[in-house]
């Protein structure tokens, strides 16, 4: 027999933005009940961010002690144990699990029920055989891995982003489909961790990147013997006798073959609304996502969507952000418009590669106005004394020094990019960042000399010479 509940919010999803929207609702004193089908934490704790950055942190260790000897350190007798290395991804994973568990949102006053989440009309979920009323319902079902139309790929095993942290055995060669941040990050993680590693990609690598920072990293990829193949089409795949994946591929020479043995799909990602049943709440969609307003509602008013399901930028930084609007339009009653000129993202390669707001050639094709500002990390003291000389930082301005964009390559870039995020949300021009007193030896003066050298030309020209010269003469 069917139990019923009545709540004044109802989240579809316990990930990263879903257990924001319950975490905030439930300590404001809201009723809310919270349905996940799956873990707890979503795709971020247990397939994603979490496991693939403490991955990343193993291979970067590994890295360290092979190149220490430009630091006149001998480093002998490196070993990786494979499977311990995946004990400390999931170590971490167990590490921070408690912050999104069951017990712990119970505790908030959560209804947690761990079942999939149906609508069975524009007012009522159905999950686990309670029917849900709630005066607001949040759609936060995030996204899974998108599987290209390949032929064979059906047939062969392959691992996506949900399934190569459960892999306990180092590759012998590993291919990857896909050269966006999963697979180049995966792709240099893996070569570290003794893996050969091929990267195939349908149009250039890093694709969505400025391109003059997007080769900085490609070029680190490459040295490091990861193998990277543009603008290379994978026509089909099979599965060899002896275990081996073979994949066919057509570049501008002919079809080519190679042969791997382990294939990691890395093509993108597609938003979670199977079994939903959106038509029976009038929920717009299409199979980009979700369909929402400025204010993240659907249309179903009663409704919103956040995250991943909405198509939008797919960050878990994102999805928090939609959380922080959801909370302050359905419990506050406030307007929220989401804002996306300002949010930024980074791919976690060695180096890293960070930008927010708008590339060059993005104003090119806007067709803005604008100057572009680079400085070397060659130029900075603490990058020399690291012996990390390998990057760049490019800010793209416009009118009177409004910030249309910063793009950074390099160590911590994703560290350095902040006070541009900061400052093109606060709307700040470029002089804002030439006034600060920045710490010296530090990556961070970076920031401060490229702001200063948009005032170079203006600064050294033969007019302020002009107007020194006079000056010296009152004494």
């Amino acid at each position: 027999m069917s139990r019923h509940l009545t709540t004044d919010i109802c989240v579809i999803g316990a990930g990263s933005g879903g257990l924001s929207v319950a975490a905030g609702a439930a300590q404001l004193g809201a009723p809310t009940v919270l349905i996940e089908k799956a873990r707890m934490g979503g795709d971020c704790l247990n397939t994603g961010c979490v496991p693939s950055k403490a991955l990343l942190a193993a291979a970067k260790a590994v890295q360290s002690m092979r190149t220490a000897g430009k630091f006149g350190v001998t480093a002998t007798g490196i070993a990786v144990d494979f499977a311990k290395t995946m004990d400390h991804v999931h170590g971490v994973i167990a590490a921070i699990a408690p912050n999104d568990s069951v017990e712990r949102f119970t505790g908030l006053g959560c209804h947690v029920i761990q079942a999939p989440a149906r609508f069975i009309s524009p007012f009522e979920v159905e999950a686990g055989g309670v029917h849900i009323r709630a005066r607001r319902f949040v759609i936060a079902t995030g996204s899974h891995a998108a599987i290209p139309p390949i032929a064979g790929l059906d047939k062969v095993p392959y691992l996506t982003n949900e399934t190569i942290f459960e892999n306990r055995t180092c590759p012998e060669h590993l291919i990857i489909l896909g050269a966006g941040p999963i697979g180049m990050e995966m792709g240099q993680a893996y070569r570290r961790l003794g893996a050969r590693v091929t990267i195939i990609q349908r149009s250039r690598a890093m694709a969505r990147e400025d391109p003059e920072l997007a080769a900085i990293a490609i070029a680190a990829l490459r040295s490091e013997g990861v193998v990277i193949l543009e603008n290379t089409d994978a026509v089909s795949v099979t599965r060899e006798s002896n275990g081996a994946i073979d994949v066919v591929f057509k570049d501008k020479s002919g079809e080519q073959r190679i042969s791997g043995s382990h294939l990691l799909v890395a093509t993108g990602r597609r938003p979670n609304m199977a079994g939903l049943d959106l038509e029976a709440a009038n929920i717009s969609y299409s199979h980009a996502g979700i369909k929402t307003d400025a204010g993240l509602r659907t249309s179903n008013r009663r409704v919103y969507a956040i995250g991943d399901v909405t198509g939008g930028p797919q960050f878990t930084h994102v999805a928090g952000y939609h959380a922080g609007l959801v909370i302050r339009s359905a419990l506050f009653r406030a307007p929220a418009n989401f804002d996306h000129s300002a949010v930024p993202r980074v791919t976690y390669t060695d180096p890293e590669v960070a930008q927010v707001g708008m590339t060059e050639a993005g104003a090119v094709k806007a067709n803005i106005p604008h100057r572009v500002l680079h400085w070397r990390f060659e130029e900075n003291d603490r990058a020399q004394a690291e012996r990390r000389t390998e990057g760049l930082a490019k800010i793209i301005t416009g009118k009177g020094g409004a910030i249309l964009g910063a793009g950074i390559v390099g160590v911590n870039a994703g560290e350095l990019l902040q006070p541009w995020i900061l400052a093109m949300t606060r709307k700040q021009k470029i002089g804002a960042m030439t006034g600060i007193i920045a710490p010296y030896p530090t990556l961070g003066e970076i920031n401060k000399r490229i702001a200063g050298s948009y005032y170079t030309p203006t600064l050294f020209s033969p007019r302020t010479r002009m107007i020194v010269s006079l000056l010296r003469k009152f004494g």
